[in-house]
């Protein structure tokens, strides 16, 4: 890694870890923008050049999540195997997310902080949206299939994120990718033959 890339690294890791430390004190609406910059010691132009908002540099990983669902191509051409294969995605995905330390804190947050919540519904929305404009646009599921894919695999991510935070706040020592794995396997169970 370059040194440019280095410093790309570090400042998306300390602006991250501001947010989280400000919205951990003193809540998400109270948190600006303009906190976050002076706690890290950069200008507010700086933090809106690495995250579009607080939100974003709260959980970065959702625009990750994003971009890696809409860009894969399935090999698949039904629903069920390009379903299966989005979920392979994401869970390698939710699996880079619990190696991060920040993953805890940003799971007990979203019991914590209520507007936490509203965020990854707005997030949430523009993945579902994105994931299946895209599997319409490749010709590879027709519209409502695709709109159904996009809304189980979001589900899926994030009944294993609520899942893992309310074992987290409950005090129990949970394996985030076992909740994940519990979370298709029910799916699967709810649906056979699907």
């Amino acid at each position: 890694m370059g040194i440019r890339e280095e410093h790309r690294a570090r400042m998306l890791r300390d602006i991250q870890s501001a947010a989280l430390d400000l919205v951990e004190q003193q809540g998400l609406d109270a948190t600006t923008i303009g906190d976050i910059a002076a706690r890290v010691g950069v200008s507010e132009r700086t933090v809106f050049r690495y995250y579009a908002s607080k939100e974003h540099a709260l959980m970065p990983g959702q625009q990750g999540l994003i971009d890696a669902l809409v860009g894969h191509e399935s090999a698949h051409t039904s629903a069920a195997g390009i379903l299966e294969d989005l979920l392979a995605v994401a869970r390698e995905l939710f699996s880079h997310e619990v190696e991060q330390r920040d993953f805890r804190r940003i799971s007990r947050l979203l019991v914590h902080e209520p507007e936490m919540v509203r965020v990854v519904a707005r997030q949430e929305r523009s993945m579902v949206e994105a994931l299946s404009r895209e599997l319409v646009r490749r010709d590879a599921l027709g519209a409502l299939q695709g709109l159904v894919v996009a809304e189980v695999v979001t589900a899926t991510w994030r009944i294993a994120w609520q899942s893992f935070a309310q074992e987290e706040f409950d005090g129990k020592d949970s394996d985030p990718l076992a909740l994940f794995d519990e979370t298709v396997r029910e799916l699967a169970g709810l649906f056979p033959g699907a």
